[in-house]
């Protein structure tokens, strides 16, 4: 076994990690740097000891030895799946992580290409991935969208605005408000709205909260945005 088999494919598998993984690192992801290193080194190391398996056992007759790679590399991707699950996270109506949970799953797919030496796919997955997180982030900003959001407003129950009022009150800011939903709070004293909001600037709900919060007969309000 030439130890610079196993060698390259380690410190390639490390770097083409540790890029991804900055990436992630300097826009503050609970997955990065380390992270990232880590799975694609661990891909490449697994996919070694599946190619090298002439080597690990010389003793065995070569005629008992099946060598199939894609069986490892199934099992190393239904393992990141776990992983990934660990970095998405829910807050609300938002959901957070799915883009480091899909950094992370290109990550050992990468890691896995570089342990069998197949290392112009592994490259150019690598600069991809690289462009789709950095370039594509400004694009996707770029590209006028939809934000949606949920509003919970409170009225003391001698003071409730009346929904259509509420929901004008709403569209004056360039919000629509849909599928209102009604609860009564404090054992009767508090009348809650909650509503889905949407909108093209999500400017347009700090206005609103700046409104909201000079109501004097608004007890409570929040105003969440979703994200991804």
């Amino acid at each position: 076994m030439e130890h610079a088999d196993i060698v390259l494919p380690l410190l390639t598998a490390l770097l083409a990690g540790g890029l991804i993984g900055l990436e992630r690192t300097v826009h503050g992801r609970p997955a990065g740097f380390r992270t990232h290193a880590l799975v694609c080194l661990a891909s490449s190391l697994l996919m070694l000891v599946t190619t090298h398996q002439m080597a690990l056992m010389p003793n065995i007759p070569a005629e008992a030895i099946r060598i199939d790679p894609t069986r490892m590399a199934q099992g190393i991707m239904t393992g990141i799946g776990f992983l990934g699950a660990g970095v998405v996270m829910r807050e609300g109506l938002t959901i957070h992580g799915l883009t480091t949970a899909a950094s992370i799953w290109t990550t050992a797919a990468i890691g896995i290409l570089i342990g069998i030496a197949f290392y112009t796919p592994a490259i150019l997955g690598t600069l991809i991935t690289l462009l789709v997180l950095s370039l594509f982030r400004w694009i996707e900003n770029s590209i006028p969208s939809l934000h949606f959001g949920q509003l919970t407003v409170r009225f003391a129950h001698t003071g409730i605005m009346p929904q259509r009022n509420l929901i004008e009150l709403i569209g004056q800011h360039n919000i629509n408000a849909a599928f209102p939903s009604y609860a009564t709070k404090e054992h009767g004293q508090t009348f809650e709205y909650i509503m889905t909001l949407r909108t093209r600037d999500r400017e347009n709900y700090r206005r609103l909260a700046e409104t909201l919060s000079s109501m004097p007969q608004i007890r409570e309000f929040s105003i969440t945005p979703t994200g991804d």
